[in-house]
């Protein structure tokens, strides 16, 4: 058997932004610390820190007055920053900065009085942090391409769109140019919201789909980005699955496969990759691991002061 790793593997920049925060604030804070939701979307990442001492919160309300919070890498409504402030709360932003931009463009967009239309999974953190920024009566949320079609924005208005980091490029394209169809005076972003992470990964099972039999994304289920790479294997065709660790990996799958592809979402360690090659090898023991040059091995976010 081949088993052919994607060329994009481990961490990205901002996933590794946000966790390196976290740990340089337990070494220098100690325990209990408290993060406002899961600080990126990894089963194995966040059971790490709990052990460590770290608490999870969904809730503002539920960090002691006084205490340390962060933000994690999804980023936050300035509700949230304003509640924190309110609770005197010590505050360590983990935000990705590629989520940043975004919320400066909803910002300067609103400012400019632009119907803003926010492409997203409507109840995805990242969404919910975003919309934030935008003025709540210019403020229009799409996830389907049958919310275009409900939009009731008066066609004589200035119109643009910003979009989650983590979405599925093709539909997002597809969905930009719906948008252009109905609303010509569309503007967007200078650079695309999506990030470098998304593109290349989703690249990369794009590539391993020429060739393998069957493709699986090491990835949590409340991962979006995990989940569009197994939709982008499934609609080319390809037979495709998301695993959460290797523990729950049903190897049968395997039967009667030869080339196996296997990636991973931009929040998923290498271990848990590393774990399932060596769980399928012990199956069969001839496999031959392909390993492709990562393009992403030079690109990180300068850590701020904590």
């Amino acid at each position: 058997m081949d088993i052919y790793l994607a060329k994009t593997q481990g961490f990205c920049a901002g996933v590794s932004y946000a966790v390196s925060i976290v740990e340089n604030a337990l070494k220098k804070y100690g325990s209990p610390l408290y993060v406002y939701h899961e600080i990126v979307h990894n089963t194995f990442v966040v059971s790490q820190f709990k052990d460590q001492g770290v608490i999870f919160v969904e809730d503002v309300k539920d960090v002691p007055k006084g205490n340390r919070i962060i933000f994690s890498a999804h980023g936050v409504p300035p509700s949230s920053i304003k509640e924190a402030k309110e609770r005197n709360l010590k505050i360590i932003d983990a935000t990705c900065p590629l989520v940043t931009k975004v919320h400066k463009e909803a910002v300067n967009f609103s400012k400019e009085k632009y119907e803003v239309i926010l492409i997203g999974h409507k109840e995805h953190q990242e969404v919910i942090g975003t919309s934030g920024y935008v003025e709540p009566k210019y403020l229009h949320k799409v996830e389907k391409e049958s919310d275009i079609e409900s939009l009731d924005i008066d066609a004589e208005s200035k119109t643009a769109y910003i979009t989650q980091t983590t979405l599925s490029v093709d539909e997002t394209k597809q969905m930009i140019d719906k948008l252009k169809n109905k609303y010509p005076s569309l503007v967007g972003p200078a650079k695309s919201d999506l990030c470098y992470a998304t593109q290349n990964r989703q690249d990369a099972v794009k590539e391993l789909a020429e060739f393998c039999d069957i493709i699986i994304i090491c990835g949590s289920p409340n991962s979006s980005n995990s989940n569009r790479l197994r939709e982008t294997g499934k609609n080319l065709g390809i037979e495709s699955y998301i695993v959460d660790s290797a523990d729950e990996f049903d190897l049968s799958i395997l039967k009667n496969k030869n080339k196996v592809g296997i990636s991973s979402g931009a929040s998923v360690p290498r271990v848990i990759v590393e774990k399932l090659v060596n769980l399928i090898k012990k199956k069969y023991p001839d496999s031959i691991v392909h390993i492709f040059k990562n393009p992403e091995e030079n690109i990180d976010f300068k850590l701020p002061e904590i």
